[in-house]
């Protein structure tokens, strides 16, 4: 019997031990032996006195507890999580946890401390999308090219809605809110740092990168308009938060953002809450993983999968699936020298002349022009809509900067990366 300490009885918390209780048969079979949860830890016990184990509100009574087998870490933040699995590890217990936070900062640090105890996190990543043990084992032949995904289910919900019905993004905001898809404050999401947190993690297995938060481009979709969505739609494109890691030569590229993204995409078809992650390998070309990337049971789901793997295969080593270095030579590549596509949203006086003097400023950064297209908006102003050629990022924040300086730009300009 192997039995089970869970550290953080909140939603995920609850449905791990239910699952374990309730589908107690199938989950034998397929570890090979019986698994328990023999206690849990929790700041309110009141909350979960229906549940049949024993329940305390110190980490240390699972942790200290010789019984104990398993440690899985469900409390959300970064520091006293990081003890707790810590000690866990120095304690000879295997770890299982859905703490992307924690493994963003403090991932490598972990692998070492592990050694060849067994540390599993298959649910920090995408929810109930096995994407981890994907990268990790299905294709650990290959070469990883490029990860680019879809990872934050409230920005998901709320572009789809915005793309679908008109809306506009305080009101997608309060209804995501009001459905429980975002938070009070929900800058984690909005923001990008969520899907930041899950693609360094991704980014690791594939390439070995040992990079922060603070050393990759971040941004969220706070300012997209109904003007932007209009935009995208007359040319073809639908936008969503992606994460995307991808090798360009020995440099990776780690950035989250909005897109503007082909209608004809696969990964543009992904709508509300779901996640979606493509995977391009060097042997088995594209893959895509597809399923509900946050929620009680399906993170659960991977909670227990991961239990599980634990049980039935013994102690697996290393945490991020290499010993050695994956690539020689591989280092982040600089946000200023990353390529792409650019959209600019300008908000100009509607005078003569104006639209001449913006376009020598793209010639000024030899910026080329894909397309541009005129709206009114307001009284005597404008929206310019410009769609670019490839650029670098260092020459497109140039060229905004020189743009907030004429007198006729109303408003500091808006930029959305095309994919």
């Amino acid at each position: 019997m192997t039995r089970v300490g869970v550290i953080g009885v909140g939603t995920v918390g609850r449905s791990v031990v239910e699952i374990l209780e309730e589908n107690r048969s199938i989950i034998t079979a397929r570890s090979g032996e019986e698994i328990v949860v023999k206690s849990g830890v929790v700041r309110n016990p009141e909350k979960v006195s229906d549940l049949s184990i024993a329940i305390s509100q110190n980490p240390d009574d699972i942790l200290d507890d010789p019984e104990i087998d398993i440690v899985v870490e469900l409390m959300g933040g970064v520091d006293l999580p990081l003890q707790v699995v810590q000690k866990a590890l120095r304690n000879g217990k295997a770890v299982v946890t859905a703490n992307k936070a924690l493994l963003a900062y403090h991932r490598y640090a972990l692998q070492e401390i592990a050694g060849d105890i067994p540390f599993e996190f298959e649910a920090s990543v995408a929810g109930g999308i096995p994407i981890i043990n994907a990268l990790r084992d299905g294709l650990s032949a290959n070469h990883i090219l490029s990860i680019t995904g879809i990872m934050n289910g409230t920005c998901n919900f709320m572009l789809t809605k915005m793309m679908n019905e008109g809306a506009a993004f305080e009101t997608v905001l309060a209804e995501a809110q009001a459905l429980g898809y975002a938070e009070a404050d929900p800058t984690f999401d909005i923001g990008g740092f969520d899907a930041a947190h899950k693609l360094l993690i991704l980014a690791s297995i594939a390439y070995g990168i040992d990079a922060k938060p603070e050393q990759m481009l971040i941004e969220g979709i706070e300012g997209i308009t109904q003007a932007d969505i209009a935009f995208a739609k007359e040319f073809g494109y639908t936008i969503k938060l992606l994460g995307i890691a991808k090798r360009d030569g020995n440099e990776v590229e780690l950035r989250v953002h909005a897109a503007l993204v082909s209608e004809e995409a696969m990964i543009a078809k992904i709508d509300g809450v779901m996640n979606g992650i493509s995977v391009v390998g060097d042997r088995v070309g594209e893959t895509l993983y597809y399923g509900p990337g946050a929620g009680g049971n399906a993170t659960a789901s991977a909670v227990v999968a991961n239990i599980i793997d634990i049980v039935r295969s013994g102690k697996r080593s290393p945490m991020l699936g290499f010993n050695h270095p994956l690539e020689e030579g591989l280092r982040l590549k600089s946000s200023d020298e990353i390529r792409s596509k650019y959209y600019l949203r300008l908000r100009v006086s509607d005078k003569p002349g104006i639209l001449a003097q913006i376009t020598q400023l793209f010639a000024d950064h030899a910026i080329s022009i894909e397309a541009v297209i005129q709206r009114p908006c307001q009284k005597e102003c404008a929206h310019l809509l410009f769609a670019t050629h490839e650029a670098t990022e260092r020459s497109i924040r140039e060229m905004m900067l020189r743009l907030e300086t004429l007198s006729p730009v109303l408003e500091a300009p808006f930029m959305i990366r095309i994919v």
